[in-house]
């Protein structure tokens, strides 16, 4: 890794780096004032802040960051034209930001600052050049920056108190944010308690302190792709970029979702710098990496303007190579004694700027939606286009993800469309280009059957997707054969999405149950691989077709035989049944042990299993009810797979047994399954759902509507510490059983 406190040599020349900072659209091009300034600055208003309210509060972003931000261009030109608009409430006049409704409001230490935009080269050198200016007037003959990353994620403050986290807040109105702490917690790499060298430098060694420090969560781009494929194959609607994500998974109601999301942090400011004893910006990022914060390894420290340019130019260069998103490069003044003598505008601080990035945009003609079938039924459309260079690869085709997407953005074939790649990873259709579309175009409309199997397809009331019903499909075949060999489920080695597509198309597999009573050695060896040799031998003819042989078909098979003991918690989730994940299938296998007594069991019964809906319980009972599902189970149980779970005798006395515990809420000293699994122990049942048969609530921080349900109910009500007594003696709660 280079050294950080030297600016990188630029990739490319300014020259270069112009041509890209000037791809965007300028404020004045992006004007297109209809009527007098005072409407245009009522109507940009108005925009901006239902676009700001989609973005922070709903998580649904109404128009494209660059969009946005050739709007605030053109309200903060429209301003400087005419003075008098400028009133309190014009968005130019506040803090970004937004507060939803279901979290609890907190006031931060100090106010958090949006930050102003240089939209090309020479807004930026228009900047330095005001910066430098002023420092020189007030004195101050050197001057140095420090030029961060501009992180695409949700804004985040931390409150440490005697070094421990104690609070997590979003960023809000700049003024209050949301208190999201029990979701903060699940984050890796925030700290639970700041290291010691960081609190050397506090006062008395940081006894009494109280720090509250800035950043940005994230979701890295790898994480969003696999996010989006889940949804995708639930037949949910995808994020549409990594910052949505990530805002939408830090403020879940349920932590537990939060803590699955992989997210991650950049932590870059500090509400009061004079607490810390540092005097700069870069002093600050060493306290916080000696702190134990984790902070973005790219920033540098640069002397001059040139440097400023070079970081910008070399950070352009390296953004498709980052796992998360960045728009752009925060340039600061490095002296904190600095940035107060230049102080803050409204809504900004005079000492930083944001060199935004232009999206990477590039249009190409729209040839075909085709319709892809996945492993659970759902028809998602794809967009397959004019093959185009986009962010370093060429592409050709986009997911379109569902026909409301389709409808949202107005995609007809035969339209020459916007692609881009969303977080320089997904290829993604922006919109058309409306005064290119060609004369006679019509609205695309999903199939009214499935094009793999001709079946009828539906549409389930409040869902987007559109499903292929029928379980002989065979693109669901495909998808399920793939499914059960994959390494989370039956984790069977060699079994690749070619030759189970090969071994459909010629009949040597239809079903799961095929792996065990149908496919052998010899048949797998001579499956037909879909290649010919290209030279004769003794043993075939050139053009004679390549089997798979004997040598591949034997590891393969030797994979099958060892999958027949990975336990019911693996089959439940290889069986591909509709909303039952991985953790869903260890829970069930965990609670009913065997599959005979999962399928004896009622809708009720199985929904007080935890994690476990009215939903998944409907969805689970649905599948044991189709006769060919059974009789492939049958099938699995006569080819020797195992279909229980196996069982751990507990040594503890079961002296919690005929209770029913709910977990609720972030709990300190363990997590809830870890809990759940204590009370297992000691004989308890543990339920994700409270219901008059529930004999205890246990309720963390931040417990939300079963504990509402408990009250309703007068369920007892336990805190954590009651139940840290319960698991230490093993006694139940008083009152247990009376």
């Amino acid at each position: 890794m280079p050294d950080e406190s030297h600016a990188q040599p630029a990739l490319f020349d300014d020259d270069t780096l112009a041509e890209y900072s000037t791809s965007a659209p300028s404020a004045q091009a992006a004007s297109h004032q209809v009527g007098s300034p005072q409407e245009r600055h009522r109507e940009l208003n108005e925009l901006l802040t239902r676009a700001e309210h989609a973005y922070y509060v709903l998580d649904a972003p109404i128009m494209t960051d660059a969009e946005f931000d050739r709007n605030l261009q053109e309200l903060i030109a429209l301003e400087q034209a005419h003075p008098e608009l400028i009133t309190p409430e014009s968005y130019t006049q506040h803090v970004g930001g937004g507060l939803s409704s279901q979290f609890e409001e907190v006031a931060h230490a100090a106010r958090m600052y949006s930050m102003d935009d240089a939209m090309d080269l020479d807004e930026l050198d228009a900047w330095l050049a005001r910066t430098e200016e002023a420092l020189h007037a007030e004195g101050h003959a050197s001057i140095s920056y420090t030029c961060e990353l501009k992180i695409d994620g949700l804004g985040v403050a931390l409150t440490y108190r005697n070094g421990r986290l104690k609070r997590g807040a979003t960023r809000g109105n700049g003024v209050t944010g949301e208190d999201v702490t029990a979701n903060v917690n699940t984050i890796s790499d925030i700290p639970r308690a700041m290291a010691n060298a960081g609190m050397e430098r506090l006062p008395g060694g940081g006894m009494g302190s109280q720090v509250e420090v800035r950043g940005e969560v994230y979701m890295p781009k790898g994480s969003f792709v696999r996010l989006n494929e889940e949804a995708d194959a639930a037949g949910r609607a995808p994020f549409a970029n990594p910052r949505n994500a990530a805002a939408g998974s830090l403020r879940q109601k349920n932590p537990q979702v939060t803590a699955m999301r992989d997210l991650s942090t950049f932590i870059y400011s500090v509400a009061d710098p004079a607490a810390l004893g540092v005097a700069s910006q870069s002093e600050f990022l060493d306290w916080l990496r000696a702190s134990g914060f984790s902070v973005n390894p790219h920033a540098r420290t640069c002397a001059s303007a040139a440097e400023v340019h070079a970081y910008c130019a070399d950070a352009l260069a390296r953004r498709g190579e980052l796992d998360y998103d960045i728009d752009g490069v925060v340039v600061k003044v490095d002296s904190f004694a600095q940035q107060d003598a230049l102080g803050f505008t409204a809504r900004a601080p005079r000492w930083a700027i944001a060199f935004k990035f232009p999206p990477e945009e590039k249009r190409t003609v729209l040839r075909e939606i085709r319709i892809q079938v996945g492993r659970t039924g759902v028809l998602t459309p794809v967009a397959e286009f004019d093959p185009v260079t986009v962010a370093g690869s060429t592409i050709a085709r986009a997911t379109l993800h569902n026909i409301d997407e389709i409808r949202r953005k107005d995609v007809r074939v035969g339209d020459t469309i916007v692609v881009h790649k969303a977080g320089d990873v997904i290829p993604e259709v922006v919109g058309h280009v409306e005064e290119l579309r060609p004369e006679g175009s019509t609205e695309f409309q999903m199939p009214e059957r499935c094009p793999s199997c001709g079946s009828a397809v539906v549409r389930e009331e409040g869902e987007v997707a559109y499903r292929c019903v029928s379980i002989d499909c065979p693109a669901q075949a495909v998808e399920r054969l793939i499914h059960w060999a994959s390494r989370k489920a039956m984790d069977i080695d060699g079994i690749g999405d070619e030759i189970v597509g090969r071994a459909v198309e010629q009949g040597l597999l239809t079903d799961v149950a095929d792996f065990y009573d149908k496919v052998d050695v010899d048949s797998l060896a001579a499956l037909d691989t879909g290649r010919t040799y290209e030279t004769s031998t003794a043993d075939h003819e050139a053009g004679d077709p390549v089997a798979l042989g004997p040598t591949i078909a034997s590891k393969i098979m030797a994979q099958v035989d060892e999958s027949r003991t990975r336990g019911l918690a693996r089959v439940l989730f290889g069986l591909g049944i509709r909303h039952v994940g991985e953790s869903v299938a260890a829970a069930l296998a965990a609670e009913f042990g065997s599959l005979e007594t999962l399928m004896a069991a009622p809708e009720e019964r199985i929904v007080e299993v935890e994690g476990v809906g009215p939903k998944i319980a409907r969805s689970i009972c649905e599948f044991f009810s189709i006769s060919e599902n059974l009789a492939v189970l049958g099938r699995l149980r006569n080819s020797g797979v195992v279909l229980e779970e196996e069982r751990t005798a507990s040594e503890r006395p079961q002296t919690l047994a005929g209770l029913t515990f709910v977990l609720t809420g972030a709990l300190e000293s363990l997590t809830r399954d870890e809990a759940g699994a204590a009370l297992k122990e000691l004989g308890a049942k543990v339920s994700g759902s409270v219901s008059k048969k529930t004999s205890f609530v246990v309720a963390g921080s931040a417990a939300g509507s079963k504990l509402a349900k408990a009250e309703q109910l007068g369920v007892p009500v336990l805190d954590e510490a009651a139940l840290r007594q319960i698991l230490e003696t093993g006694e139940p709660p008083a009152g247990a059983g009376a």
